[in-house]
């Protein structure tokens, strides 16, 4: 796959995880496997939210369950102010019961992973997002 770097040059990546080792662990990673590619972090979703408004990533990766705001409810904001945002969800409860409370809410995700996080799973749903950020640039 081409690079993100070549595909999609103004891409940058926001990371909402409320657990400081895991976000620390994830924005490491992320940061070497794509290391052309701004990223942001955020503690949780109304922090998230703000930087959002702020920088307008492209795509989001969030945990579900935060304090101040959710997955859920961070991504029906993002949706409502930049609908194309890609959205990868975070979580730690099955994959099973997160499916029905994403259903019960009428959310829309582009990924979903379930805890703990597998590095090739993310990097992979990251680049899908990409790849579909490009075919609409182009």
């Amino acid at each position: 796959m081409e690079s993100i770097t070549n595909a999609t040059p103004s891409i940058s990546i926001l990371l909402v995880e409320d657990e400081d080792l895991t976000r620390e662990l994830l924005a490491d990673m992320l940061g070497k496997k794509f290391p052309e590619v701004p990223l942001y972090t955020a503690i949780n979703g109304r922090t998230a939210l703000e930087l959002f408004k702020t920088l307008t990533p492209d795509i989001v990766i969030t945990d579900v369950n935060m304090p101040e705001m959710g997955g859920f409810q961070l991504a029906v904001n993002i949706r409502s102010i930049k609908p194309d945002t890609k959205l990868i969800v975070l979580t730690g409860c099955t994959g099973e019961a997160a499916m029905r409370d994403a259903v019960a809410k009428d959310f829309e995700f582009d990924h979903f992973i379930v805890k703990p996080v597998g590095l090739q799973e993310l990097f992979t749903a990251v680049e899908q997002c990409v790849g579909s950020l490009a075919l609409k640039q182009s």
